[in-house]
């Protein structure tokens, strides 16, 4: 079997598709919080079905990473930062399915209903409990707090191997590969 050097497409194409729908939900769920306006309605509407898709994806994400190992870091990489690479995506994959099981059994617990669209209504996951949901809630938002820190440490780590080391890592994921052409073949 051969090591692959970069990420399968697949798995490119679900990074970055994630990447954006979780900043879309960092923003979002911040100016749920931040507002009493008609905008809190819509602003709801947007973050379940944002949230269940991001559960979904994450799972089809881990599927494709098991099933298509990733390239391996530099071998000149130190052990801590190995170790962290290693524990922020461990981090990242545990938040992206652990922030939206918590919103499902939040509402549940809050007694409200989790609809996805107009027709589709999602079941409780949790018993209609205040308190529940009060713990639910703060959970929830201290999660997604470590999820905004996780996602800038991440993006700086990715920047810090693309700009400074230029060691392959960022291009190994990199949304479209460039092809490399022979010195010779632009004369």
């Amino acid at each position: 079997m051969t090591t692959p050097i970069t990420f399968h497409p697949l798995a490119r194409l679900l990074h970055w598709t994630m990447a954006a729908m979780v900043v879309a939900m960092l923003f979002v769920g911040a100016g749920m919080v931040a507002t009493v306006s008609a905008k809190h309605a819509w602003l709801l509407a947007i973050h379940k079905p944002l949230g269940i898709a991001i559960l979904l994806l994450a799972i089809v994400r881990l599927a494709v990473r098991m099933r298509h190992r990733p390239p391996p870091l530099p071998a000149d990489l130190p052990a801590w930062q190995r170790l962290a690479a290693l524990a922020s995506h461990v981090l990242l994959y545990a938040l992206m399915l652990a922030l939206p099981l918590l919103g499902w059994a939040m509402l549940s617990a809050g007694g409200y209903p989790v609809m996805l669209g107009e027709s589709l209504r999602l079941p409780a996951i949790a018993p209609e409990n205040a308190v529940l949901f009060a713990w639910l809630r703060e959970t929830h938002r201290y999660l997604a707090w470590l999820l905004f820190l996780t996602f800038v440490v991440h993006m700086s780590a990715a920047l810090y191997h693309g700009l400074i080391r230029r060691d392959g890592v960022l291009a190994a994921m990199a949304p479209i590969r460039r092809r490399k052409t022979h010195p010779a073949a632009g004369s």
